[in-house]
C-alpha cells in the first residue's frame, strides 16, 4: 500500500485517465474557483501567519508543561515563579493537567474554532491587561525587578496580538446547542464532583476536631477546593485532610474542567438527513449516471445528508461522525458537474470545523477531488466480474468447479427474484432470517451496504435465496442496482449449520444465470490492501512489503481482510482500486476511527445495546 498524490497538473482538461471503463472532462458546473487546494483561509496572508502562530503558541506550552511534569526540578522553577514574584506567559503554569488544558486548546484552534479563539482572547486578554498595570503603573513595583517578567509580558502581548490579527481565520462553528450544553454539563458535574469531594472529606478527614465539622462545611470545602484548587486552610479549622484527598479532588476538577470545554467545542453533529426529495432527485441522478459507480446506489442510505451542485447535476452525499465529513463513493451524477457539489461540501466542513474525507472513491473522482486539495491513500481493490467472461471451465477454476459442483449435489438450490417480486409476506420472513443470521449485535455497512433490507423503495434490488434438499431457507444474498445491467452486492447471510461453500455456490449460480435478470457485470466484495497480499506472497517481495503482508495476516484472524481477497480471487475478476481522500496526513487516525464507527466496527462508549435498531424504517 502506498500514498498516491494525485495532483492538479493530472486533471488538466482531457487529461484524466479512463480509469478502466469512464473517462471524464473536467469542466461546466464549478461553484466558485476551482484547484483551491488546502487554503482555507478567509483573510490575508497576515492573518493567516498570525494565526499560525497562536496555534504554534499553544503547542510550545504544551509540550513545556508536559516537559516541567517529567523534569521535577523544572516544573518546581515554574510554579515558584508563579508563586513568588515572576510571571509565566499566558498558560505556562507547569503539570500534566495544565499540558491538558492547553493541548485542548491548541487542538480546537487548529481547527480554527471559533468558541476557542473567543476563549483564549478573554483570557488571555485579562492576564495581559494584568501584566500591563503591573508594568506600567506602579501598582506591584515588584514586576519591574525582574526581567523574567517582562519576557512573560511580551509572549502574552504577541500571543493576544497575534489572536486580533488572525480574528478572521477562526470561523468554525460549533453546534448551537453547545453553550447550553457546557452550562449543564459545568452545574451537573460540579454538583456531582463536590458531592464526591465532601463525602472524601469526611471519610478521611484527620482533624482531631473532625466531629464538628458538618456537612456543609465539607462541601463548601469541597466545592472551594474545585474552583481554586487551594481553600484557605483558616475558614475550616475542623478539616485537615490527607494529601491524596486534595489531588482527588485537583484531579476530579480538572476532568470537570475539560468536560465543560468538550460540550462547548464540539462540532456540529445533527446534520439534517435525506429527504424524500433529496431521495428521488438522487435517485433520478441514478437513473442517468448509475452505471458510473458501482457504490452509487448506496448514496441512498437515509442517514447520510446531501449537498447539490448549484444546477443540480451532482451531489455529494455524507455522515459527520466524531467531527469528520465522512463521504463514500463517487459523486453521484455528471462527472463534469461533480466539482460544483464537491465545493460546497468542502466549505460546510470548514465553517463547521470538521474534517473532510472520502471512503472508496474510485481513480476518476480522485482526480477530481485531487483539484480541491485531497490527497489519496490506497485503501484497496473492487472485486467486478464481468458476466459473459466468467466460466468455470479450465484448470485455474477446478478447485471452484469442484466444491460448486459438491453443493449443488448436496441437494441445494437458489431463487433468483427482484424486490419487487416477492410478497410482503415472504419479505418480511427473509428479513427475520437475515437479521437472526447477522454476526453481532449491529448492522454493519455504509460506504458498501444500503442497510435496509426489504424497503419497498428498493423494488429493483436483487435477492437470491438458497434452500437446502428439503426446502429449508439456508442463505440470502441482496444485491442493489449498478445502472441498467450491473448490480452490487450489499448483503450476505447464512445459517452457520450449512454447507461450507454456500455462498460462493450462489455467487456462481447469479453470475451463470445473469441473463435471467439482465445483468452483464457484479460487483462483489471489497478486498483492502489486495496488493500487499498478491505482491507480498511473490517471489522476490522486499523485506518492508513482506512485514507489512505478515502484519496484516496478523488482523486478518479477526478481521477477515485476507480471507476477503481470496474469496474474491477466485471468481478471477477484475480489480478495480478504490481510495480514501483527507486533507493532512494527521487525520487519518480521526478519520480511521470515524470511519470504523461509521461501519458498525466502532461502538461509542457507552452505548447501551438495546439503543441498536435492527433496521432503518421505512419512509415509504
Amino acid at each position: 500500500m502506498g500514498e498516491v498524490r494525485l495532483t492538479s497538473a493530472d486533471t488538466d482538461r482531457g487529461a484524466v485517465p479512463a480509469s478502466g471503463r469512464n473517462r471524464i472532462e473536467t469542466g461546466g458546473d464549478t461553484a466558485g474557483k476551482q484547484g483551491g487546494g488546502r487554503e482555507t483561509g478567509r483573510g490575508s496572508a497576515r492573518s493567516r501567519r498570525a494565526a499560525g502562530f497562536a496555534v504554534w503558541y499553544l503547542r510550545a506550552v504544551t509540550f513545556i508543561n508536559l516537559l516541567s511534569a517529567v523534569w521535577v526540578s523544572f516544573g518546581q522553577d515554574l510554579r515558584r515563579h508563579n508563586s513568588a514574584d515572576f510571571y509565566t506567559p499566558y498558560l505556562l503554569t507547569a503539570g500534566f493537567a495544565s499540558a491538558l488544558f492547553s493541548l485542548l486548546l491548541a487542538v480546537t484552534m487548529g481547527r480554527r474554532k471559533r468558541a476557542a479563539w473567543i476563549l483564549n482572547l478573554v483570557v488571555g486578554g485579562l492576564l495581559l491587561l494584568a501584566f500591563a498595570v503591573s508594568a506600567f503603573t506602579g501598582y506591584y513595583p515588584e514586576f519591574r525587578e525582574h526581567a523574567q517578567n517582562w519576557v512573560s509580558l511580551v509572549l502574552t502581548a504577541a500571543f493576544v496580538g497575534a489572536l486580533v490579527l488572525g480574528r478572521h481565520e477562526f470561523y468554525a462553528k460549533g453546534d448551537r446547542s453547545n453553550p447550553k450544553l457546557a452550562v449543564v454539563v459545568a452545574a451537573v458535574g460540579l454538583l456531582i464532583t463536590s458531592l464526591v469531594a465532601a463525602l472524601l472529606v469526611g471519610a478521611a478527614n484527620i482533624d482531631p476536631d473532625a466531629s464538628k465539622a458538618s456537612f456543609m462545611a465539607r462541601w463548601k470545602y469541597g466545592v472551594l477546593r474545585l474552583v481554586t484548587l487551594a481553600p484557605n486552610d483558616v475558614d475550616f479549622k475542623a478539616i485537615t485532610t490527607p494529601g491524596w484527598v486534595d489531588v482527588t479532588v485537583n484531579v476530579m476538577s480538572m476532568v470537570l474542567l475539560l468536560a465543560v470545554l468538550f460540550a462547548a467545542f464540539r462540532s456540529r453533529r445533527a446534520v439534517d438527513p435525506l429527504t424524500e426529495e433529496d431521495e428521488d432527485r438522487l435517485r433520478a441522478l441514478l437513473a442517468k449516471q448509475g452505471d458510473r459507480d458501482s457504490l452509487g446506489y448506496f448514496a441512498l442510505r437515509r442517514e447520510k445528508s446531501v449537498i447539490w451542485s448549484p444546477t443540480g447535476k451532482a451531489a455529494v452525499t455524507y455522515r459527520v461522525v466524531g467531527g469528520v465529513s465522512l463521504a463514500s463513493g463517487d459523486p453521484i451524477g455528471d462527472p463534469e458537474a461533480w466539482p460544483g457539489a464537491i465545493e460546497p461540501w468542502l466549505a460546510e466542513a470548514r465553517e463547521h470545523g470538521w474534517v473532510p474525507a472520502v471512503m472508496g472513491a474510485s481513480e476518476e473522482a480522485g482526480q477530481i477531488y485531487a483539484r480541491h486539495g485531497l490527497d489519496a491513500l490506497e485503501l484497496g481493490d473492487e472485486a467486478i466480474v464481468e458476466t459473459a467472461e466468467f466460466t468455470l471451465e479450465g484448470r485455474a477454476m477446478r478447485t471452484v468447479r469442484q466444491a460448486f459442483n459438491r453443493v449443488k449435489r448436496a441437494g441445494y438450490t437458489v431463487r433468483i427474484r427482484r424486490h419487487a417480486d416477492i410478497p410482503a409476506e415472504e419479505m418480511d420472513e427473509l428479513v427475520r432470517r437475515a437479521d437472526d443470521w447477522r454476526d453481532g449485535a449491529t448492522e454493519r455497512g455504509f460506504s458498501m451496504a444500503l442497510g435496509r433490507l426489504g424497503d419497498p423503495a428498493d423494488g429493483q434490488c436483487v435477492m437470491l435465496e438458497c434452500t437446502d434438499g428439503n426446502g429449508e431457507l439456508r442463505a440470502v444474498l441482496s444485491f442493489v442496482p449498478w445502472g441498467p445491467k450491473g448490480l452490487s452486492l450489499d448483503l450476505m447471510r447464512r445459517d452457520r449449520d450449512s454447507e461450507n461453500g454456500l455462498m460462493e455456490f450462489m455467487v456462481i449460480e447469479l453470475l451463470e444465470r445473469s441473463k435471467e435478470i439482465g445483468v452483464t457485470q457484479v460487483s462483489l466484495n471489497f478486498a483492502m490492501f489486495r496488493s500487499v497480499f498478491e505482491r507480498g506472497s511473490k517471489l522476490g517481495a522486499g523485506p518492508v512489503l513482506r512485514m507489512w503482508r505478515s502484519l496484516l495476516s496478523f488482523f486478518s484472524r479477526w478481521w477477515q481482510i485476507e480471507s476477503l481477497y481470496r474469496a474474491n480471487a477466485k471468481y478471477r475478476p477484475i480489480w478495480e482500486p478504490r481510495f480514501m481522500l483527507f486533507e493532512k496526513s494527521a487525520d487519518l487516525l480521526r478519520i480511521g476511527i470515524a470511519a470504523g464507527r461509521a461501519e458498525g466496527f466502532l461502538e461509542a462508549p457507552g452505548l447501551p445495546k438495546w439503543l441498536h435498531r435492527r433496521h432503518l424504517e421505512t419512509r415509504r
